[in-house]
């Protein structure tokens, strides 16, 4: 299991000769909220498999909030995921 607390990145940016070469795109950013009776790694997993039906060259998933659904006893019924998805933009 992930340790969403601790968990951290680095970016690097490696020069290449093919950057100049890259054409300009748009990205789209959307937010989605999956849920799992199991765990939060299988929300925002349902998040990106749902998502991916139906957009086109998904770029990024970010993992903005995690939750837990409770019944009435206080009892744990579903894991929840928000998520900032990107995806290429093709606008008309």
């Amino acid at each position: 299991m992930l340790d969403f607390a601790t968990a951290g990145s680095t970016c690097f940016l490696l020069q290449t000769e093919q950057e100049d070469d890259m054409p300009d795109s748009v990205y789209k950013v959307i937010e989605l909220i999956g849920t799992s009776g199991d765990s939060w790694e299988k929300a925002a997993a349902n998040a990106v498999g749902q998502a991916a039906k139906s957009l086109r060259d998904l770029r990024i998933a970010e993992v903005v909030k995690l939750d837990v659904q409770l019944d009435e006893k206080g009892n744990v019924e579903a894991y929840r995921a928000k998520l900032n998805v990107s995806f290429k933009f093709e606008g008309s």
